[in-house]
């Protein structure tokens, strides 16, 4: 017996979830509009019909025209949102899909790169030492790949796992500029942290505020030429808390700034200076924070230097 779950087409909120898409963007949500319109011209051309024109006949020849034309423009474009979210449905589906089978492979990879490098199976030569190191750090930014393309089809399927308490972003700050540490010393650039004691909690799911301050951090590092500074300050504003991270990297040119939040964008500069990274960093910073009732933002100017703040609402 077949009982696999057939769609409800009636169900407009199933099938916008189905598509990962906002209702005002659901194919099924479209054409109810259309058809609400369609019935509104039809009702108000035939009003104006009446009322000029003494043929019967004729007014309604008019409104039945009005009406297939009518008609055909929704099934039209209701059919091309349809194709569209589908398409998108698909993508966000064969991401998840690839990311998920992807990460056990990477994960037995670097056991392996690990296991072979403790000399474990015997002696490691230098020369062989050097390219254990190569394969690891390809598989750490392969793995970092994966997770990023996981989370930002998690986040678009809006499947992202929540767990909502009160939490000091203080504390969240200090353990990422301490995980931090090494890697901004590689860079020679100097973490300054700043933020009062006693600053309320904010209600947030902890581990995804941790993505959003590592992704900035991380970003902040990466763009900053030879030797560079970061300062980062959280601070109170009526019932929000703010947090700013401002760099002396290599700013972000005008003409880039409107695509910063897009997926897989990187401006042209970086990539110059940076080739390492995703492109998919301040999209899931911009997603988690928007979902955690705050608001993000930046200020840049090109070889100046970038300052990127957002703000959470206070726990009660």
């Amino acid at each position: 017996m077949d009982t696999e779950k057939k769609p409800n087409h009636l169900n407009i909120v199933a099938q916008c979830h189905e598509y990962g898409v906002p209702l005002i963007q659901c194919p099924q949500f479209v054409f109810l509009l259309m058809g609400i319109a369609t019935i509104i011209t039809i009702i108000i051309s035939y009003q104006i019909g009446a009322r000029y024109i003494d043929a019967p006949e004729l007014v309604a020849l008019v409104v039945l025209g009005i009406t297939v034309f009518m008609f055909v423009i929704s099934f039209s474009l209701t059919r091309s949102f349809e194709r569209l979210a589908e398409a998108s449905r698909m993508k966000s589906e064969f991401i998840n899909i690839v990311s998920h089978q992807l990460r056990s492979p990477l994960s037995n990879l670097r056991w392996a790169i690990d296991f072979l490098m403790s000399g474990k199976l015997g002696r490691v030569e230098e020369g062989q030492t050097e390219y254990y190191k190569i394969l690891r750090e390809n598989s750490t930014r392969m793995a970092e790949l994966v997770g990023d393309l996981l989370t930002a089809s998690r986040i678009e399927q809006g499947t992202l796992p929540t767990r909502v308490i009160s939490v000091s972003l203080k504390e969240l700050a200090e353990e990422t500029i301490k995980n931090s540490k090494p890697f901004a010393d590689a860079y020679n650039t100097k973490i300054i942290f700043n933020a009062p004691d006693n600053l309320p909690n904010v209600l947030v799911d902890p581990s995804q505020i941790k993505l959003v301050l590592e992704n900035l951090l991380d970003n902040a590092i990466r763009y900053i030429v030879e030797k560079g500074e970061i300062n980062i300050k959280i601070e109170q504003l009526k019932d929000k808390i703010c947090y700013e991270i401002k760099d002396s990297g290599v700013g972000i040119p005008e003409a880039d700034q409107k695509f910063i939040f897009q997926k897989f964008f990187r401006s042209g500069n970086v990539m110059r200076h940076q080739t390492k990274g995703t492109g998919l960093g301040l999209f899931i910073a911009k997603s988690i924070i928007e979902k955690s009732d705050g608001e993000i933002g930046f200020r840049s100017r090109e070889g100046k230097g970038t300052t990127f703040w957002f703000t959470l609402p206070m726990a009660k």
